[in-house]
């Protein structure tokens, strides 16, 4: 799964690096990423790609109760073309959400172990998102979900699954304005390659999601 992640790129870097024209309103960087949170994503409106701010945990757009998504921080990859509340963004509200590092808990005999998960080759990366707009009443929530994969070998012995990062060039591509058939899109996420991942541990500060600074991603023996 993924359940916490960092952001602490400037935001020249991220305009420059997701070839971004306007400006990000209100953007701040994070060293500690958690569910419930506003996370910086990048959709394309059919003319240009933008970057803005959607809640992270998706409310469908047919939910009764916003608190659906406290459930749905992450999507299963493997299912979401069949399930009724991804099967629609799938074909058509992709989304690319944008970080420079994950954690993840290790299980270990003393406890678990939190470990800063990184890119070995490049530091700003994206997610493959879903997102979605629920309207109820005078309340209108713009929402997401990260989508997930089983680990690959480098991950497998601190976690079980993984989110999916996007390879560079298959970035543009996710989030293309045309409308695709669920399974296209979910044959698409099987054939992307993961790139190597690089980890440190950290310390149980970032187990609190109000701990937001440098400690976070301060590295320990």
């Amino acid at each position: 799964m993924c359940g916490r992640y960092t952001l602490l790129a400037d935001e020249l870097e991220i305009l420059e690096e997701f070839n971004i024209e306007q400006p990000i309103d209100s953007y701040h960087p994070s060293y500690n990423i958690a569910p419930g949170q506003n996370v910086l994503a990048i959709i394309h409106d059919g003319k240009e790609k933008r970057a803005g701010y959607l809640r992270w945990g998706l409310v469908p757009s047919w939910a009764k109760d916003e608190k659906i998504g406290y459930k749905m921080i992450n999507a299963r990859s493997e299912t979401a073309h069949e399930k009724p509340s991804f099967k629609r963004l799938m074909s058509q509200k992709r989304c690319l959400i944008v970080a420079d590092s994950f954690y993840e808990w290790k299980k270990t005999e003393e406890g678990k172990q939190p470990k800063r998960i990184q890119l070995k080759d490049r530091k700003l990366f994206a997610f493959a998102g879903l997102w979605d707009k629920w309207v109820q009443e005078n309340n209108t929530l713009f929402t997401c979900t990260i989508l997930t994969k089983e680990a690959n070998p480098f991950m497998q012995d601190i976690h079980h699954r993984m989110p999916i990062i996007l390879p560079k060039d298959k970035e543009s591509e996710w989030i293309a304005p045309t409308k695709i058939h669920p399974e296209e899109a979910s044959a698409f996420l099987r054939s992307v390659d993961m790139e190597d991942l690089t980890a440190y541990n950290v310390t149980s500060h970032v187990n609190a999601a109000k701990n937001n600074d440098e400690t976070c991603i301060q590295p320990i023996a």
